[in-house]
């Protein structure tokens, strides 16, 4: 006989990866992901403070776009009017329209950055 002990098999083991949600094995989690509700609440919150802003920044370049070409018909005389040697509509849609269109883009992105900040400050607070 042979003094070698017949040699076993390990079990096999089935490797997974980790389910999506579950708690990780450590590290600290951040209140908001303690509470889901809440979560939904605050990006539902920042979703609408971006829309009203965007609609109120669509709606002055709207508004902006409507009364200019209304006004040259309201007042026809008006189309007579030169601007330096150039047609008064020249001058408000091709030079005047570039500088307010820059305006409410720097209104709104410096309108998103605060209320992404806002969002950021409600996070790191949590719930009251």
């Amino acid at each position: 006989m042979s003094d070698r002990v017949p040699s076993r098999t390990p079990p096999r083991v089935r490797v997974t990866a980790p389910r999506r949600g579950a708690p990780s094995g450590g590290g600290a989690r951040s209140r908001l992901e303690d509470s889901v509700p809440l979560e939904e609440i605050y990006v539902r919150s920042l979703l609408r403070a971006q829309l009203r802003l965007a609609l109120r920044c669509l709606g002055t370049v709207a508004l902006l776009a409507v009364v200019v070409p209304l006004l040259f018909f309201v007042r026809p005389e008006l189309a007579e009017v030169s601007v330096l040697g150039l047609p008064l509509a020249w001058v408000l849609l091709g030079v005047v329209s570039y500088p307010v269109l820059l305006g409410v883009g720097w209104w709104y992105l410096r309108g998103a950055e605060r209320n992404e900040q806002d969002f950021a400050d409600l996070v790191r607070r949590g719930p009251r």
